[in-house]
């Protein structure tokens, strides 16, 4: 019995030796044939760029394609993606970014209404992902976020250094699939830990009705001023973003609403959560309230002149008396149509204080469905005030009540602000 247990733990132990010995041939084999081949396409540079030496570039790229242990995870295109995003985002602008193909493509369903997602608009503020504003009834407001979030965590992982499409790309999906955020909320000492359950996000740009003060859901019904004004109407315009398709939809809905708002004491426009988009958007909207003169100026620093864009229509709506509420997750096109009608005091504005978003951005195709957005102006009100980073003061200071979501105590404010 002793020789043969012997035996068979030789025959065992040569076994192992052989596996080994074949093991490593084969890897050693593998990884002399891996020879990358890289074949440069349009490689010369334009003939106005600076003098840049891309010697250290293609040296990381030999060591990383010749050294990294998984062959697998060598991805060319990938590669290139990522040194284009890198090379963006180290001029330090958070609006100023490279979108490859998918990410490309999910910016411009967001515009053009739908998109799968849980429904949130992100941005950057001091270096730090922060939710702009949830989408009214979508899955992220459902569950939980807030404009002025921060977050800390995506399915676990910690997103310190992320970028901003790097994020959007990790928490869209599939339709139904669930997407776990941990989340600082403002004035929170501690991360909440929020799943939301993906959706098909359908993004209805403009929406509004005329009802009578005491037909409007959200006010308190012990409210005295608003008593005595019960049958008084009001027109309400809610206004989601400035999308592909928000001039026609705006200019239709204004239409329908026009013989029931006769003899309305006014209108509120709300513009809370609403994360901004084209620039020529903001002005068409301005100019339905506006009889003449500049919604925004913009300049670049190139030394040309600041470029004024003016009203250049007949509004409708030139006499109706106006409400505007803001809050934190107004940005961008929304503080521009905001900020125009405070400094011609055709406005009052209710709420928060606005999120501060003051440059402009083109938007580029690249080709094969890439995109890149360039920071190319800023741009101030029609009385000289750049709001970037600090955002609009409401003339009427107006908080929601946390512990009452039934109860909109902004919009409140705002009609009571009508019926003065």
């Amino acid at each position: 019995m002793g020789l043969k247990r012997f035996q068979l733990v030789l025959i065992i132990c040569i076994s192992i030796l052989v596996g080994y010995v074949i093991g490593m041939y084969r890897v050693n084999f593998e990884w002399k044939q891996y020879q990358p081949h890289i074949q440069l396409v349009n490689a010369e540079p334009p003939s106005d760029v600076t003098t840049v030496d891309m010697t250290q570039f293609w040296t990381v790229w030999e060591k990383v394609s010749q050294d990294y242990y998984d062959k697998k995870a060598i991805d060319p295109k990938k590669m290139m993606d990522g040194a284009i995003a890198g090379m963006v985002s180290a001029i330090g602008d958070p609006y100023t970014m490279y979108l490859p193909p998918t990410q490309n493509s999910d910016f411009q369903s967001q515009l053009a209404g739908q998109f799968t997602g849980i429904g949130a608009e992100l941005g950057m503020q001091d270096r730090q992902i922060i939710v702009i504003a949830p989408i009214e009834g979508s899955p992220a407001q459902k569950a939980g976020i807030r404009a002025g979030d921060a977050i800390a965590t995506v399915d676990g992982k910690r997103i310190d250094g992320w970028t901003l499409p790097q994020t959007v790309t990790a928490i869209r999906g599939p339709k139904g699939t669930t997407v776990t955020l941990e989340v600082l909320h403002k004035g929170d000492s501690q991360l909440t830990k929020i799943p939301i359950v993906r959706d098909v996000i359908t993004v209805k740009s403009v929406d509004g009705w005329v009802k009578q003060v005491k037909d409007i859901d959200g006010l308190s019904s012990s409210n005295s001023a608003l008593l005595a004004h019960s049958t008084d109407k009001v027109m309400y315009v809610r206004l989601s973003q400035f999308g592909d398709n928000t001039n026609k939809d705006w200019s239709a809905l204004i239409t329908q609403l026009a013989s029931q708002a006769q003899g309305a004491k006014g209108m509120v426009l709300d513009l809370r959560n609403n994360p901004g988009g084209y620039l020529k958007d903001a002005a068409y909207i301005a100019g339905e309230f506006l009889p003449i003169g500049k919604v925004v100026v913009y300049e670049a620093d190139d030394g040309k002149d600041p470029v004024a864009l003016a009203v250049d229509r007949q509004g409708s709506l030139l006499n109706m008396p106006l409400v505007i509420l803001i809050n934190g997750g107004s940005a961008s096109a929304s503080e521009i149509v905001s900020g125009a009608m405070q400094d011609y005091k055709r406005a009052t504005l209710v709420g928060d204080q606005s999120f501060g978003k003051g440059t402009i951005q083109n938007v580029d195709d690249l080709g094969g469905g890439a995109g890149l957005h360039v920071t190319i102006a800023k741009w101030l009100t029609p009385t000289q005030r750049w709001i970037h980073g600090k955002g609009l003061t409401p003339d009427v200071p107006t908080a929601l009540n946390p512990n009452d979501p039934s109860h909109d105590t902004q919009l409140e404010a705002a009609i009571q602000q009508l019926l003065k």
